[in-house]
């Protein structure tokens, strides 16, 4: 194949010949105006006010971002696990979180959940162009977690993780799957969580973050092949 350049007053073209047909590329300034309008259809953000009884949580997200965190929810390991969902789904992350810890530490992981579940349908919006399904095999240390997902609307929780402690720390391992859990029924996530090995209950848990992180950074990339495609046949997710 030859290239070879056109230039104009206001504009650039990339041109060449392959098996005797002309291939000419967009113009400079409309492969630009495209760009710019993906880089606005992909400004992808929300912000989730929830007060209760119990707890008081705001939750503000960029899908879009480089996985930037500010997490503070009174709960040590958890604000450390919500890091990591930010940091490896490259989702920015920002959650303030005020609860009854007095009692346990049960109604802040349940309800920040539950509000980064919503912040994730609002930040979606129609779903057009994305990938929807994501999945990843995440390794540390002794342990492995496989995830599986689809952005689907139809929330499902499989969570086979297999604990050695009761605790890490001071933060109880069944709040692991209440989150998921909170997680998956809100933000319309059908999610399967498998640990293949494990024997630290830290690293299991932090793996199995991970895993969901690079799952769920896989189902919200935008898909170049189908930008204004919703991806289902039925025509709404």
């Amino acid at each position: 194949m030859t290239l070879f350049f056109v230039g104009f007053a206001n504009e650039v073209s990339l041109a060449g010949h392959q098996d005797g047909l002309l291939l000419l590329a967009l113009p400079l300034y409309d492969r630009i105006e495209g760009e710019m309008q993906n880089q606005d259809r992909l400004m992808r953000t929300a912000t989730i006010d929830r007060k209760t009884n119990e707890t008081d949580i705001s939750v503000a997200i960029n899908l879009d971002g480089t996985g930037q965190y500010d997490n503070k929810t009174g709960v040590g390991f958890f604000d450390h696990m919500l890091d990591q969902l930010s940091r490896h789904s490259l989702i920015d992350m920002s959650i303030r979180a005020k609860g009854d810890t007095h009692i346990d530490d049960h109604h802040t992981v349940e309800d920040c959940g539950i509000a980064l579940g919503q912040a994730l349908v609002a930040a979606l919006g129609d779903k057009k162009g994305i990938a929807r399904y994501g999945h990843y095999a995440l390794a540390m240390d002794d342990a492995q977690v496989r995830v599986a997902l689809d952005l689907s609307a139809r929330p499902f929780l499989i969570c086979n993780l297999d604990f050695k402690t009761q605790k890490i720390g001071q933060f109880d391992v069944e709040l692991v799957r209440e989150f998921f859990q909170a997680l998956s029924t809100h933000g319309g996530i059908t999610l399967h969580i498998d640990q293949v090995h494990g024997v630290n209950s830290h690293h299991i848990a932090e793996a199995a973050f991970k895993s969901v992180a690079r799952a769920l950074r896989m189902a919200v990339e935008p898909d170049a092949r189908m930008l204004d495609t919703l991806p289902s046949t039925k025509g709404a997710l």
